[in-house]
């Protein structure tokens, strides 16, 4: 195996995190956002505000998204296990 191949293994790899983690953290960033603005016009600056709509709300991100997470990921590791015995030489 040479340093090209574990080179695009990491980079695939990587790209699968990111791909996979991004809808959930921008679900998240955007829902903090929204609560930000709200705490911001009605002067509310209860710190414990923010945390329960964004634990709720990636909640149901991983619920909706879940499925297709799961498929990418396992999609990866199965292209990873049959190509196995080619990484072994």
């Amino acid at each position: 195996m040479t340093v090209d191949e574990v080179t695009a293994i990491a980079s695939t790899a990587l790209y699968l995190v990111i791909k996979v983690s991004a809808p959930v953290l921008l679900i998240s960033l955007v829902v903090g956002l929204l609560i930000s603005i709200f705490q911001t016009v009605t002067s509310i600056q209860e710190q414990t505000l923010t945390f329960v709509p964004k634990i709720v709300a990636v909640f149901l991100s991983l619920i909706l998204l879940g499925n297709w997470m799961l498929t990418e990921m396992s999609g990866f590791m199965t292209q990873l296990w049959s190509d196995f015995s080619r990484y072994v030489r």
